[in-house]
């Protein structure tokens, strides 16, 4: 596949073996997974992060085979709420910590550059949440609300 914001092509990324059940291996039950889930998103950890813990801390290689739900499902039954998407979350804090390196670099167009493609992916993104009903529809990304929303 072709990369985004360049003129040359990229590397295919590794893919995960296909597994169809969980593996016999895993020691964890599924009410300790979801429990455990729960209490480190209450410490703050996001659902990626979730998961790697769960991967590299328990031994759990996918929550998805053990539970039989993704771990923004658990969440949710929970009853965690979530403003925006992780990935979105993610790029608007990219560009806030780009605007600040702008404040005191003015003259770094290379940065300047980034923090445009970056602006780019983001309202493409939400262009996609807001069409699948994920955020509201009257969501407009801007920086100043955006370093509010994140922080």
């Amino acid at each position: 596949m072709a990369r985004l914001h360049a003129h040359r092509k990229g590397k295919s990324g590794s893919t995960r073996p296909f597994l169809k059940a969980n593996p016999e291996w895993v020691a964890v039950e599924k009410a300790e997974i979801e429990d455990t889930i729960f209490r480190l998103h209450q410490e703050g950890l996001s659902a990626a992060a979730i998961g790697v813990r769960l991967r590299d801390g328990f031994g759990v290689p996918s929550v998805r085979l053990a539970t039989g739900r993704s771990v923004l499902e658990i969440l949710r039954s929970k009853g965690a709420k979530f403003a925006l998407p992780e990935d979105l979350v993610g790029l608007i804090r990219r560009a806030a910590s780009l605007q600040t390196h702008l404040k005191e670099h003015g003259k770094d167009l290379s940065n300047k550059r980034g923090l445009q493609l970056i602006e780019s992916k983001i309202r493409r993104l939400s262009r996609y949440y807001k069409d699948r009903g994920v955020i509201p529809v009257d969501w407009d990304y801007s920086l100043k609300l955006a370093e509010l929303q994140v922080k």
